[in-house]
């Protein structure tokens, strides 16, 4: 467990089932980013949509499963074939592992350089959190809301509080 840097308690399950940033569909989702200088995707079904949109994000985090199920080999290739570097970690179920915030971090530090896909080895579901908190004020992060639709976050200073609390709370 030396390599968890936090772990997501029952109690904050709900908290993260509301959106951290503004809550879109597809169509407001490309009107909105077409003024955005970097992009990072968290999540398989929002990180396909982006690419077969012809939108590049600086990177990408991924777990190769969406809804907790395999993804089909079609969505699969069109995430394989993005990334000029490619990083393989750990990251358990409910918990931001060491690993996954130094790959956001490093990734942020070389932002801009080389396209990148972090793929996770287990889940990738909180790490919208780190990618919010880390990203410099130019990054706006994506992600996906089950049943719901895709969330937008700028990397304000309000937004990177609101994560923060959650955090601490970790």
């Amino acid at each position: 467990m030396d390599n968890i840097k936090c772990i997501l308690p029952d109690d904050l399950r709900d908290k993260l089932k509301e959106p951290l940033g503004l809550l879109v569909d597809e169509k407001e989702l490309f009107k909105l980013l077409k003024e955005d200088k970097y992009i990072v995707s968290v999540g398989d079904q929002v990180t396909y949509t982006l690419l077969i949109n012809n939108i590049k994000p600086a990177f990408c985090i991924i777990d190769f499963k969406i809804k907790r199920n395999r993804i089909s080999d079609e969505i699969k290739n069109v995430i394989q074939s993005f990334g000029e570097k490619r990083v393989m970690i750990k990251n358990p179920p409910k918990c931001i592992s060491n690993d996954l915030w130094e790959a956001i971090e490093s990734a942020y530090y070389n932002i801009g350089k080389d396209s990148l896909r972090i793929e996770i080895e287990g889940e990738e579901d909180l790490a919208a959190l780190p990618a919010i908190l880390l990203a410099p004020r130019d990054v706006t992060i994506i992600y996906g809301l089950p049943n719901k639709g895709v969330v937008i976050v700028k990397a304000v200073e309000k937004n990177k509080r609101k994560v923060k609390e959650i955090l601490d709370k970790m």
